[in-house]
């Protein structure tokens, strides 16, 4: 297939975003990239760098290292590293939008995009959550939040809940769309033909026999069976503080984790700087790095772009599993 063109968002503009974007233009890649952002901010950017960077046609994105395809979402005001403006937040979002637009439309196969910070773009005036809700809002998908690196994938049946809602939240509804999305996704994007899913217990020791919980029992263990008549082969629901052992890890392609923090610091305690963030359920991919925008970092030089290297190398994978999957079908 023709090289995946790939939409490249670099985030919050005095963060970290912009030099890691100038980092992966200068790569040899086996995809086009056209970044969706402000041309002095990444000019800039480079320029700290010492790294040459031609901005060039969006119409014409292209593979050659040390060039990048923009189109152009100016900001309101110049961008200072380490000092996020909420001027800038419109910008932002406009990015974002305007490249999941395209990608909507068939113009890119898959969007990847940098670090946010959700409390700039709320002062801006502009209410959000996080990116994967923007997108899933945009798109009128039911989607699922994955993070994944080289050791496990772990994906999230709840995400950016207070702890004292998680238990109502888990709902036999929604852990089958879920489930279902999860499935699906490992089938389509990363080429397994029969997956096998990994379901956490909310509570600990997986509620103890209802002992420390019934969620177990009453929610999530007659889901498991109505899904595993279905021809899903899901193992759980398991105790979180062992599911994640070395040896059972091995026999899984992902986890399910009730919640943020359940599945979360263990993948980042794995691999940190290789983890990427995928939102599974989207007609496109979408890959975003997994950190912040390090304003204290921002402009120094000395951010790691580890994770928007995987992010690029990941959606273009995935594109062309999408492709690969079509073609057999």
């Amino acid at each position: 297939m023709r090289a995946p063109r790939l939409a490249l968002v670099p985030g919050e503009p005095a963060g970290v975003g912009p030099e890691l974007c100038v980092r992966l233009a200068q790569r040899p890649r086996d995809h086009a990239l056209t970044a969706f952002g402000d041309p002095d901010t990444l000019r800039d950017a480079a320029a700290r760098l010492g790294l040459p960077l031609e901005l060039t046609d969006p119409r014409d994105p292209g593979t050659t290292p040390g060039t990048l395809a923009l189109q152009e979402v100016r900001n309101a005001r110049a961008a200072s590293p380490g000092r996020a403006d909420p001027a800038n937040a419109r910008a932002v979002i406009d990015a974002l939008l305007d490249a999941a637009a395209g990608c909507l439309r068939g113009e890119f196969d898959g969007l990847v995009t940098g670090p946010v910070h959700k409390a700039t773009i709320n002062e801006g005036g502009i209410a959000y959550t996080g990116t994967t809700e923007l997108l899933a809002d945009q798109a009128g998908r039911e989607v699922v939040m994955m993070l994944a690196n080289d050791i496990v994938r772990v994906a999230l049946a709840t995400t950016h809940l207070p702890l004292r809602d998680v238990a109502d939240a888990i709902t036999a509804e929604r852990l089958a769309r879920r489930l279902d999305v999860l499935h699906q996704a490992l089938r389509q994007d990363f080429g397994i033909a029969d997956p096998v899913i990994a379901v956490l217990g909310l509570n600990p020791h997986a509620g103890e026999a209802g002992h420390l919980g019934q969620e177990e029992i009453e929610v999530i263990e007659p889901l498991l069976a109505e899904r595993r008549e279905a021809g899903m082969r899901l193992v759980g629901p398991l105790p979180a503080d062992t599911a994640f052992l070395p040896g059972k890890l091995r026999s899984f392609d992902a986890v399910l984790a009730m919640y943020h923090d359940q599945g979360l610091p263990v993948l980042k305690y794995s691999g940190f700087e290789q983890a990427v963030n995928i939102t599974l359920g989207l007609p496109y991919p979408r890959v975003a790095v997994d950190h912040g925008t390090a304003l204290d970092l921002a402009g120094r030089g000395i951010a790691d772009p580890s994770s928007l290297f995987a992010a690029a190398d990941t959606c273009a994978r995935m594109v062309r599993g999408r492709a690969a999957v079509r073609g057999r079908s």
